[in-house]
């Protein structure tokens, strides 16, 4: 690991070998005590993480803080989470020198990267710093695909917040009251992020975003099987895309993973899943959502596809569809219909 002084820590829980299951997460007596860096010199990153390469792979906690998070807004802080060392990189005061540096392994196969959804990161990183994030573990497409495992069906737009994932028991089992605490500063000053040197309070917050994230994958990783680790490849790597529109059709991105041999070998193959981007007549995106969302909610019930609209971060006019093919087919048909009903 890099050396860097430090003068905060916080606590990252660790998966025993009798772990306890659904019991909530002993904080106390399941955690170690860790470091806290701040970096805004590339220096100050373990080499591991700089140099990516297949002998030395990683899992690490991810995610991004910033003022209106998304490809105008400002990403300011990055953060990392090792086993043995959180480091908050700072985006303001490193710059595009520092981000650059940690380009090779955001875009890298050999380190995993623990994010709970990952489309605005992905969507900040690409337009701000040319980043194409890849091979990512979304914890909010796990926790659908698990939910789908174990016979639960789950309502169009029923996304578990990360608060909620750290609440269930089967995961953490704990209380993140503090996440509300940020929400109210954040909409009394949206340029919280922006300010340094960094306070107690944002250290804290942007390290609670990440230390548990080491600990849900491994809890989520006993649990998914062969096909929904399939899914949860291909599926994460659309949501990277979801937002990064650009000309060539995503040409330039790491290729999505194919269906693996031995589920072709099972029989009853997994179906090709792909991002559909569909452009919407300017000024009509609110019919296409209907009064209160029930135009798009309607066709969300019809097909077995994600539907995402930009909002009012964007893009505008635009509406995303993630699924297997038939079924992101059908959605744009309807849209489609939808849309000539405007006219």
């Amino acid at each position: 690991m890099a050396s860097s002084s430090s003068s905060h820590d916080t606590r990252i829980p660790f998966l025993s070998d009798s772990d306890p299951g659904a019991k909530p997460l002993d904080h106390e007596a399941q955690s170690s005590l860790v470091p806290v860096h701040l970096v805004t010199e590339a220096s100050q990153l373990p080499a591991e993480f700089l140099n990516p390469s297949p002998e030395r792979q990683l899992i690490i906690g991810f995610d991004c803080e910033g003022v209106d998070l998304c490809c105008h807004g400002t990403l300011c802080i990055m953060q990392l989470a090792f086993p043995d060392a959180i480091f908050l990189v700072d985006a303001i005061q490193g710059g595009d020198m520092l981000m650059k540096a940690c380009k090779p392994a955001l875009e890298s196969a050999y380190i995993t990267k623990i994010i709970h959804d990952c489309k605005r990161d992905s969507e900040a990183l690409y337009f701000q710093f040319g980043i194409k994030l890849h091979n990512i573990f979304d914890t909010q497409i796990a926790y659908s695909l698990i939910e789908e495992q174990e016979g639960r069906t789950r309502l169009p737009d029923d996304y578990i917040s990360f608060v909620g994932l750290l609440a269930d028991p089967r995961y953490c089992g704990i209380s993140y009251l503090e996440k509300e605490e940020v929400r109210v500063l954040l909409r009394q000053d949206p340029n919280f992020w922006m300010y340094r040197p960094l306070s107690n309070m944002m250290i804290r917050a942007a390290s609670d975003d990440v230390r548990f994230l080491l600990y849900i994958y491994h809890k989520m990783m006993k649990k998914l099987n062969p096909r929904s680790l399939w899914y949860l490849a291909v599926r994460s790597a659309l949501h990277c895309r979801c937002f990064c529109i650009n000309d060539n059709d995503f040409a330039d991105w790491p290729s999505v993973p194919p269906i693996p041999d031995n589920l072709i070998a099972e029989g009853n193959n997994p179906e090709e899943e792909i991002l559909s981007v569909l452009d919407v007549p300017p000024g009509k995106m609110g019919r296409v959502i209907g009064r209160r969302g029930a135009s798009i909610v309607s066709i969300k019930e019809s097909c077995n596809a994600e539907i995402f609209t930009g909002g009012a971060k964007g893009p505008p006019d635009k509406v995303f569809i993630i699924g297997p093919v038939k079924q992101v087919r059908k959605a744009e048909a309807m849209l489609r219909g939808r849309m000539l009903d405007m006219f």
